[in-house]
């Protein structure tokens, strides 16, 4: 890929655009970053471990009526109802 030289030549140019001043606040949020990527990359895969481990139909953070597999029950009528469950009258 990049051989010792130019590496040498892009590190001088770098410095000679930034400024050796600002150099370390470059290195420090770079690091910052890498941290915040491994992090997240850590947690990503803990999570798709989980979900794996909770079996092929689960979604993470849904809550099921039933477990997944099961049928499904009739959840009863769909057209809204007063209170005491009549059906609405038309105006």
């Amino acid at each position: 890929m990049f051989g010792i030289g130019e590496l040498a030549i892009i590190l001088i140019v770098v410095i000679l655009l930034l400024g050796a001043k600002r150099l370390p606040d470059l290195a420090r949020s770079a690091g910052k970053s890498a941290r915040i990527l491994k992090s997240e990359a850590r947690a990503m895969k803990a999570d798709s471990a989980s979900a794996s481990a909770s079996g092929p139909d689960a979604v993470p953070g849904a809550q099921y009526s039933v477990r997944p597999g099961e049928p499904m029950r009739d959840a009863g009528p769909t057209t809204p109802r007063d209170p005491e469950g009549r059906p609405p009258t038309a105006p």
